[in-house]
């Protein structure tokens, strides 16, 4: 089997409400959702979610071989772009068409991809997230009732403006979640607005009237020193990592004992999330995909290593035109049994869409850092 092509196209999910953070807000919730499919000359193709920022440049790091080798091929796209340095847009791009060839190599040996990673569950357990700063409260009530409804024990809030606010609205989470359990599991989290005093002073505040199971980013991500620091402060675990690209990135953080859960970003594939877990394994922490929508095939490979704690579950629903054989349901992601990742793409009906999302990228929007962000007297 070689591999001969790739397509591409865009689609658009629909949050249903505004999405973000306390870096900014997307007030449409409408956000645009690149599709990967690499083609074979044996028919069989792989799909992924994911950037495709520089997939020409990256593309011919695997074309013409077997797509099966995939730790192979992996290697060979780091190697590829040694130079220019496999980070960012870069690392994504990589992310996504590893993803590809996994579920190239599932459909071939005709197994989903959990089992043919050794998985035996196929119950993802998880936690709500609803990149939910931009929302009333009303509104954050309405949204985590939805994810008790599927089983949820824990959620993550949006916060690290006002701890008046977050104490508030941590009580709206728990209040929905304990549908389910007495003491749901709450998390918070920064995005990395603080820093260190910062953050020691907001979570003595924050943990005077709440038990956080953690706190996330709350420095930048490689202020491996304060995060150890913070860490040795707190009574709630600190979690990080989902920005990070590669081993190289992690190995200070690890070593360091910055941080008590290892979170790797979906969005940069299945086997940098596995050396990730196998890293975070060797010192004895559990590892926690974040953000599953931009990349829903990692559960399958979370499903498999030994130390995974909870995905970060942001969404009830798919992006437009896209299916995943899988359903949220049992506080968590319970995996389906079609071959590969799961995922089907209907391209006719995608290209014959005329939504426009609005980009993760723009001014005020949650990727871009909010002024004076880590330089407040909060």
């Amino acid at each position: 089997m070689k591999i001969t092509g790739y397509r591409h196209l865009t689609t658009v999910r629909d949050w249903g409400r505004p999405i973000g953070d306390v870096n900014g807000i997307i007030t449409s919730g409408k956000t645009p959702t690149d599709v990967v499919i690499v083609e074979t000359d044996e028919g069989i193709e792989g799909i992924s979610l994911g950037s495709v920022a520089l997939i020409e440049s990256v593309f011919p790091a695997i074309e013409g071989r077997d797509p099966r080798a995939v730790a192979a091929l992996y290697d060979s796209m780091l190697a590829h772009t040694f130079k220019a340095g496999h980070q960012g847009a870069v690392f994504g791009t990589i992310g996504t068409l590893d993803t590809a060839l996994w579920d190239i190599k599932a459909k071939a040996a005709g197994e989903p991809l959990w089992r043919l990673l050794g998985a035996e569950d196929r119950l993802v357990p998880g936690y709500a997230s609803g990149l939910d700063y931009g929302l009333t409260d009303e509104e954050l009530h309405h949204l985590y009732m939805d994810f008790a409804e599927r089983g949820f024990t824990g959620g993550k809030l949006k916060g690290g403006t006002s701890s008046t606010d977050d104490v508030r609205r941590l009580g709206i989470l728990s209040d929905a979640l304990q549908r389910n359990c007495n003491t749901p599991a709450l998390m918070l989290d920064a995005n990395e607005s603080w820093n260190l005093k910062e953050a020691i002073r907001y979570m003595d505040r924050i943990l005077d009237e709440v038990d956080l199971a953690w706190i996330e980013e709350p420095l930048r991500r490689w202020d491996y020193t304060g995060l150890a620091r913070l860490s040795s402060t707190l009574k709630s675990a600190v979690a990080s990592g989902e920005n990070l690209t590669g081993l190289e990135q992690f190995t200070p953080l690890i070593d360091s004992d910055a941080v008590d859960i290892v979170q790797a970003g979906a969005n940069w594939g299945i086997t940098h999330f596995l050396r990730v877990a196998a890293a975070a394994h060797f010192h004895h922490l559990p590892v926690s995909p974040v953000g599953l929508t931009a990349n829903p095939s990692v559960a399958h490979a979370a499903a498999a290593v030994p130390n995974h704690m909870a995905a970060e579950v942001q969404h009830l629903g798919q992006p437009f035109g896209i299916t995943v054989d899988e359903e949220v349901a049992d506080g968590g992601i319970v995996l389906g049994e079609a071959p590969g990742a799961g995922l089907t793409v209907d391209e006719v009906q995608i290209q014959g869409s005329a939504v426009e999302p609005e980009e993760w990228g723009v001014h005020n929007g949650p990727h871009v850092r909010a002024a004076r962000a880590g330089r407040q007297l909060l």
